[in-house]
């Protein structure tokens, strides 16, 4: 998992909850003496440790925490991107240039990090199909992003965004559908 990643899930902790839990969360992942920072990869079962305990404290699903932990990442992804985002694109625009913009992007500079592959087809001006594919069975944080990124193009209202398989597994579908 990309340091970006796991410095804005810190950030997330501390403001949506406070700092004391980041640090309970890093103690019981047994991650106390790692500091994150952007530029490193670190292990999957880092975030997964992290996202499990977080579970554990609050009571929400893995799922659930990965849903608003990606809504929560959207205006920091924008912002890290804004330079291959075309002014005129909307929400359903812009997850269908997603995959040939900002993760070629991602995985030619750094290598070593794997983004989901995102195979998106439009099935109309008002609709599209995500198949999010990665062996990291993270689904809710691609539905949470989604879901951001209508917030963020002032479209939650009009958006609507259906998993129609389960959240954790390496091939999700998510329906967006403009009403």
């Amino acid at each position: 998992m990309h340091g970006t990643i796991l410095t804005l899930l810190k950030r997330y902790v501390q403001t949506q909850y406070d700092h004391s839990t980041w640090v309970k969360l890093m103690e019981l992942s047994g991650l106390d003496k790692v500091e994150f920072d952007h530029k490193t990869v670190y292990p999957d079962e880092h975030i997964y440790a992290l996202v499990g305990h977080a579970a554990e404290m609050t009571g929400l699903s893995a799922g659930e925490l990965h849903e608003k932990f990606g809504e929560y990442l959207v205006p920091d992804l924008m912002y890290m991107y804004q330079r291959l985002l075309r002014p005129e694109w909307k929400t359903l625009d812009m997850l269908e240039h997603t995959e040939l913009t900002m993760h070629k992007q991602v995985r030619q500079e750094h290598v070593e990090n794997s983004p989901p592959v995102l195979e998106v087809s439009r099935l109309g001006p008002n609709e599209l199909l995500i198949d999010y594919v990665s062996p990291r069975r993270m689904g809710g944080l691609a539905v949470g992003i989604v879901r951001g990124v209508a917030a963020y193009y002032d479209e939650a209202d009009r958006i609507d965004v259906m998993p129609t398989t389960t959240e954790d597994g390496e091939r999700v579908r998510i329906h967006v559908r403009r009403r």
